[in-house]
C-alpha cells in the first residue's frame, strides 16, 4: 500500500493499521511489511538506526508492499530532512504540544511553494531544502518526486503530554495534518501515571482526545504496544483510525521465549 491508499482508507472512515520497527534490519522490515500492514514506521527516537541504514530499511518496506514511515527523534529540520531524503513517505512527529511546534515541523517537511493550505498573507517558516537525494533517485526522478510524492507525505503529530491534550483543538486545526497518535506511555508519564492505563485520570485524558478528534473531524490514533487483537478491535470500534500495532522486538519476545515444561527453572 502507498500513501494514497492509506488516505483512501481514511476517507472511507476505515482504520489504517501499521506497525513499529526498532531493529535496524532490512530483513525484519520486509517481514513486517509482508505481514499485511499498511505501513511500517522506523522508530528513529528509540530504535538503533543510523542515517546510512535508512535507505535500505525503506526499500525493504516498499518491497514488502507497505508504505515506509519514520517516527522522528525530534521535530527538527535535520531529523525531517534525513528521513524524507532517505525515502520516508510518512512522518510521525514526537512530543507535539502546541500548534506552533506543529507549524514548524510541517514547514520543515514542505518544499517552497507547496503550502496551499496556508492562509493568504501568513508568512512561511523555514522550508524543506531542495536537492538530489535517494528519495528522488539522486535527481533522475526529481520532477516526478517534487510534484508527485513530496506533496503527498503523510503527516502525524504524536500526543504525548497532558499539555498537548489541553492544546488539542489548536493542533488539530492545522489543515495539512493527516492524523494524531497518542503515545500512551509518555502521556501517562506526563501525568505521573506511567503505564497506569486504567487510572481514571488517564482514561479521562483519552476521552478528551477522542472528543476533540470527533469535534474537529480529525483522525485519532494510538500505539498498541503489546499485540492484542481484541484491544485492536476495541480501539477501532472506539474511533481509532491510525493505529500502530506492536513492535518488532515485542513480536520477537512473544514468539521466542524458551518454554519451561514442568515448571523447570
Amino acid at each position: 500500500m502507498d500513501v494514497r491508499g492509506i488516505r483512501a482508507l481514511l476517507a472511507g472512515d476505515r482504520a489504517t493499521v501499521g506497525t513499529w520497527l526498532q531493529l535496524p534490519s532490512a530483513d525484519v522490515a520486509e517481514i513486517l511489511a509482508r505481514a499485511g500492514y499498511d505501513w511500517v514506521a522506523a522508530d528513529l527516537e528509540h530504535g538503533s538506526f543510523s542515517r546510512s541504514v535508512l535507505p535500505d530499511i525503506f526499500r525493504a518496506i516498499e518491497n514488502g508492499g507497505a508504505a515506509p514511515f519514520a517516527r522522528l527523534p525530534e521535530a527538527s529540520k535535520t531529523a525531517v530532512k534525513a528521513a524524507l531524503e532517505a525515502g520516508a513517505q510518512g512522518l510521525i512527529f514526537p512530543m507535539i504540544e502546541t500548534r506552533r511546534q506543529l507549524d514548524g515541523a510541517i514547514d520543515y517537511a514542505t518544499y517552497p511553494g507547496q503550502d496551499s493550505w496556508r492562509p493568504e498573507g501568513e508568512p512561511a517558516g523555514e522550508r524543506r531544502g531542495v536537492g538530489y537525494c535517494r528519495a528522488n533517485a539522486f535527481g533522475r526522478d526529481f520532477d516526478a518526486y517534487l510534484n508527485g510524492r513530496a506533496p503527498d507525505i503523510f503527516l502525524v503529530a504524536q500526543i504525548e503530554h497532558v499539555r498537548a491534550v489541553e492544546n488539542l483543538d489548536d493542533i488539530l486545526s492545522h489543515p495539512r495534518l493527516d492524523a494524531v497518535m497518542v503515545g500512551p506511555y509518555d502521556l501517562s508519564g506526563s501525568m505521573g501515571l506511567t503505564g497506569h492505563f486504567d487510572h481514571p485520570d488517564f482514561r479521562a485524558a483519552m476521552s478528551a482526545v477522542r472528543a476533540a478528534c470527533r469535534r474537529c473531524r480529525a483522525r485519532m490514533g494510538l500505539h498498541i504496544v503489546r499485540p492484542d487483537a481484541d484491544e485492536l478491535a476495541k480501539q477501532i470500534a472506539d474511533g481509532a483510525r491510525f493505529v500502530a500495532y506492536g513492535i518488532d522486538a515485542t513480536f520477537l519476545w512473544l514468539g521466542a521465549e524458551r518454554p519451561r515444561p514442568g515448571g523447570q527453572a
